[in-house]
């Protein structure tokens, strides 16, 4: 990474007010310290940066990525968005919000094919439908196959006059990760706040929410690692991956800085058992988090990046006397789609009485 003299704030955002937006989120959201869970876990101060608070249908990360992609959508003159994932996927549910907000129609095209039986509304289903998307299931797994449906039901679209937005990698991650690089200016300023620097930031990704994080880190000049804990693999070397994105970012923003994949740190060792299955490390963060702060963390995505947090901390990573910032990604409806794993797997509270 060749060293550029860092952006103020100010400066980063006038850069990023200079790409075409349409706002939905509630920002900044808090930072706010964990007291209980840091106590508890007699290692730094956690901070968590309430990104399940940004407002939009149970908030979440996406509510910060569809502010730019809406902006895109609504200069090219889209008339119709075409977004597609998992059944349970939060990126779908914020996506069909900001439709509704921005008052266009969206298709949805949903893999099933990691359900067996019918499929249940519920979760972030039961918002999609309940939001006004029309919703079109297939049996072909995440990833190309289901890009090349999305594709040709845009292209659908275009043939009966629509100008439709639709899910296309690139540049809808490059797009996405400016959300991130605002929000590294939000923790600088509020850090500076509150008096703190914190020694590392945490979050859940392996994409834009990350590749936006890091580039904003390096662009302010912060000496917080943004400490990326993978919820899933690609079939790419994602640490290039990201710093392309961050590097495209800030191309777009028409900034000097720029990453190469060595400036990406990141982990896939708490991905275990799988991608959308939580672990037991993971479902021990949700129960300590909710038990200790009454903060709700999701089991694919959030509840895995806190697992790696608890874990650095009880391996004596930190010191009692440092701060670090761990930023909640959101994704909560996904709990009651999962009631059934959860009650089985967190062990209830024993009570005074015999009942």
């Amino acid at each position: 990474m060749k060293t550029e003299t860092p952006l103020s704030p100010a400066e980063l955002r006038q850069a990023i007010d200079r790409v075409p937006r349409f706002h939905l989120a509630h920002l900044p959201t808090p930072l706010e310290p964990l007291r209980n869970l840091s106590q508890e876990l007699g290692g730094p101060t956690v901070w968590i940066k309430r990104d399940d608070c940004t407002g939009l249908a149970f908030g979440g990360n996406k509510t910060r990525h569809n502010e730019f992609l809406l902006g895109a959508a609504i200069e090219e003159g889209a008339d119709y968005f075409v977004w597609g994932a998992g059944v349970q996927s939060n990126n779908c549910r914020q996506t069909v919000a900001a439709c509704a907000k921005a008052g266009l129609p969206i298709h949805l095209v949903l893999s099933r094919a990691h359900i067996t039986g019918p499929v249940e509304t519920q979760g972030n289903l039961l918002l999609d439908h309940l939001m006004g998307a029309s919703i079109e299931f297939v049996d072909v797994p995440v990833g190309p196959e289901l890009d090349a449906i999305i594709a040709d039901r845009a292209q659908q679209l275009r043939d009966k006059g629509h100008r439709p937005f639709f899910w296309n990698r690139n540049p809808v991650v490059q797009i996405a990760a400016i959300s991130y690089a605002e929000c590294a200016v939000e923790i600088a300023e509020q850090c500076l706040q509150e008096g703190i620097a914190p020694t590392a930031i945490y979050v859940s990704s392996c994409g834009s929410t990350g590749a936006g994080l890091a580039l904003g880190a390096v662009a302010l000049g912060l000496r917080a690692p943004v400490r990326n804990i993978a919820p899933l693999t690609w079939p790419w070397d994602t640490a290039t991956d990201m710093a392309e994105v961050a590097c495209d970012v800030a191309a777009r923003l028409q900034v000097a800085h720029r990453l190469e994949a060595s400036d990406i740190n990141l982990t896939e060792d708490y991905i275990a058992p799988g991608y959308g299955t939580p672990g037991p490390d993971c479902l021990e963060a949700m129960r300590l988090v909710a038990r200790t702060e009454a903060i709700l963390l999701d089991p694919i995505y959030s509840g895995k990046a806190m697992a790696a947090l608890i874990d650095h901390i009880r391996r004596g990573e930190f010191s009692a006397d440092e701060d670090v910032v761990f930023v909640h990604t959101g994704g909560t409806p996904v709990l009651f789609a999962m009631n059934g794993l959860l009650e089985e797997a967190v062990p209830r509270q024993a009570g005074p009485f015999n009942v």
